[in-house]
């Protein structure tokens, strides 16, 4: 198989999506801690908002990693691109499998994220049914 530049270059939009989405998701979750923070500083004695802070704290950490692991892909592909002009194409395949592995990790642990995004909302519908 021929790896030529416009290989990598085709992962650049892809990962600028996913950047995107991630810092949205990145925004929300701020969001809500701000919301969850000035309800706490009300009621501090509320199981329920330290319960949603805990999982919050996972949520944070997920994406911390999913967003690092993107990165690692990014940096991963202009290295390749690099690699490549500079004709060292055996040492620009095996970065390139790299970045690619990188972005299957990122898109894992985003996975798990919305588990718990999901989760965390399915026990909040619940509670309005009871």
């Amino acid at each position: 198989m021929e790896l030529n530049l416009t290989t990598p270059a085709l992962l650049f939009p892809a990962i600028s999506l996913l950047f995107l989405s991630y810092t949205n998701k990145f925004l929300a979750l701020a969001s809500l801690i701000r919301n969850l923070h000035g309800e706490f500083k009300k009621h501090p004695d509320n199981l329920h908002i330290k319960g949603q802070m805990e999982n919050l704290r996972r949520r944070m950490i997920l994406i911390k990693h999913m967003q690092g692991a993107g990165i690692v892909s990014f940096i991963c592909c202009v290295l390749v691109m690099f690699l490549l002009h500079m004709g060292k194409y055996q040492l620009g395949f095996i970065l390139f499998g790299i970045s690619l592995l990188a972005l299957l990790i990122s898109l894992v642990i985003c996975l798990a994220e919305i588990k718990i995004s999901i989760d965390a909302l399915e026990l909040q519908v619940s509670e309005m049914e009871d």
